[in-house]
């Protein structure tokens, strides 16, 4: 008798052992599964979130600050290149202002005006940083009649009056023959900013505008073969 009782409290002990490392282990998956579905829960990390946001730029580099180190060709392609820069916004806003003009010719011209406009903005920075006046481009209405030596490829007073007089097909053809010496002449001011100047960020602007000018004298003489 007192045998079959030790036997029976070893069964139950043994039955107790079994039953808490059961849950135990219940336990520790509850937990797992708990872990896992608040991981799945959670929303992913976005870059915004896991990265340093850093400013944007534009081709030109407009969102990057000046540095104040320069020399005398850095100066001269920013004065120089802006009243450049400003002559091309004016003979593309007086093609705009025409009836009948193609339509391919006409989104050129705004897209001159559109990347001019604010390299002209960058260059007049560019002046500020380095202690120079900035160029007042608002008086420069009727510039055609200005001393553009040094200027290559900038429009006489008698091609801006044969711009604004042209109509039509006219007008066009006659804007990308102008323009495309116009563009011609900043490439080579933009060479020469490219082998002389000094300040990292006007040479880089004047890199790109020898890439975008080169492309874009290729885009005019093909639309010139249209009309």
């Amino acid at each position: 008798m007192k045998r079959t009782m030790t036997l029976t409290a070893l069964a139950l002990a043994s039955a107790l052992t079994l039953t808490a490392c059961g849950t135990g282990a219940q336990d520790e998956n509850a937990g797992a599964e708990a872990s896992a579905t608040a991981t799945s829960s959670a929303p992913a990390a976005t870059p915004a979130a896991t990265a340093t946001a850093t400013p944007s730029t534009t081709a030109t580099g407009s969102a990057e600050e000046v540095s104040a180190e320069h020399n005398d060709a850095d100066v001269m392609f920013a004065q120089m290149m802006i009243p450049h820069h400003q002559q091309a916004v004016e003979m593309s806003e007086m093609l705009l202002a025409k009836d009948d003009v193609p339509a391919e010719v006409a989104a050129f011209a705004q897209k001159v005006i559109d990347a001019q406009g604010p390299e002209i903005e960058r260059m007049n920075a560019m002046l500020t940083a380095w202690g120079q006046d900035p160029v007042d481009t608002d008086g420069m209405d009727g510039m055609e009649g200005m001393d553009h030596g040094g200027m290559s490829g900038m429009m006489s007073e008698e091609d801006m009056t044969a711009l604004d007089q042209a109509q039509g097909t006219e007008a066009a053809r006659l804007y990308l023959e102008q323009m495309t010496a116009h563009h011609k002449g900043a490439v080579d001011m933009a060479k020469d900013e490219a082998k002389d100047g000094q300040n990292p960020q006007a040479v880089q602007l004047a890199e790109q505008v020898i890439a975008d000018q080169e492309a874009e004298i290729t885009e005019m003489q093909q639309m010139l073969d249209k009309l």
